[in-house]
Parts: structure tokens; C-alpha cells; sequence
């Protein structure tokens, strides 16, 4: 009963209800429950907050097109307007349950591919400053960010895969 009644408060803490103060303190809370719990928003913030953080993100992914030529620019701005986008989702759910989504066994090597290829696209950008390998290493960002946001679509990752598989079939 008291691993329910728990579990109870950790889901009134992630909706934003609000808890009996002192049967929190009864529980080990982390740092993203604290979190959680000071940072209430209602429905319409939460809302406008996704749709922000999307839009910008959108919009620096965009831009980044303008600065193509510069790769530290190029590489900064994309992968920028790709963390925003990513992030406008913790609006919608939490921070906690989107870290708790992306650990999630389905999608750990999808989110371990994205947020390497952001790495290397960063590396190529700010230190190796070239045109050519950054253009590569945001390729590969794009098609991290493609298949972890495939693997929250059922059945998603394994029908491209299929459809992959045909179109790059040799056999005749």
C-alpha cells in the first residue's frame, strides 16, 4: 500500500497537482522531483511553452542554412535549433519523464546514436573546421534525430528498416 500511495504522489508531482508537503518529505525525492514539484504549470503554459521552444528550434535549424559556408556557425546553430526542438517535449511531459523516455531500453542505442552524432557534429564544427566533414557529421545528426524520433512511433523503426532493406535490395 505505501509503494502505491508513492507512486501516487510521483504522478500528482509530474501532472503539477498539488501534494501533501509532508508525506513528499517521507519519500526519497532526487533532484528532478524537486524540480518537478517547484515548476508547476498549468496547461495553456506548458502548451505555449512547447510550441516556443519548438518554433525556435525550428527556426535556428532554418537559419542555419544561411550560415552553410561558416561550419562553426553552420554546426552550432543546427545542432542548437535540434536541442531546442528536442527539448520543447519536456514542456509537454516533464524533464524527468523525458530523460526516464529517452533511458527507456526501446530507444537507449536511438538516443545514444543522436546525441553522439551532436557530439561529433559539434567536434567537426569547432575544432576540425571542415566544410566538408561537418556536412557529413550534420547528416548524421539529422538521420540520429530521424530514427530516435521514429522510436516513439510503434513498429516505426522496424517498417523503415524493412523499406530500406527493399530499396537497397541487389538481388534480382
Amino acid at each position: 500500500m505505501e509503494k502505491m500511495n508513492q507512486a501516487l504522489e510521483k504522478v500528482k508531482i509530474l501532472v503539477g497537482m498539488e501534494v501533501d508537503e509532508e508525506e513528499v518529505a517521507q519519500t526519497n525525492s532526487s533532484l528532478l522531483d524537486d524540480f518537478n514539484r517547484e515548476c508547476t504549470l498549468s496547461t495553456k503554459q506548458r502548451l505555449y511553452g512547447f510550441v516556443t521552444c519548438l518554433v525556435a528550434g525550428i527556426v535556428c535549424t532554418f537559419l542555419s542554412m544561411l550560415v552553410f559556408f561558416n561550419p562553426v556557425k553552420f554546426g552550432i546553430t543546427f545542432t542548437f535549433g535540434n536541442l531546442l526542438s528536442l527539448g520543447s517535449t519536456a514542456f509537454l511531459i516533464g524533464p524527468k519523464r523525458q530523460v526516464t523516455m529517452m533511458l527507456d531500453p526501446v530507444r537507449i542505442y536511438a538516443t545514444a546514436i543522436y546525441l553522439a552524432s551532436i557530439i561529433v557534429a559539434l567536434f567537426c564544427a569547432l575544432y576540425v573546421r571542415n566544410k566538408f566533414l561537418t556536412l557529413l557529421a550534420i547528416i548524421l545528426e539529422f538521420g540520429g534525430l530521424v530514427w530516435y524520433s521514429l522510436s516513439y512511433i510503434p513498429f516505426a523503426r522496424s517498417m523503415v528498416s524493412k523499406v530500406m532493406m527493399a530499396c537497397f535490395d541487389t538481388e534480382f
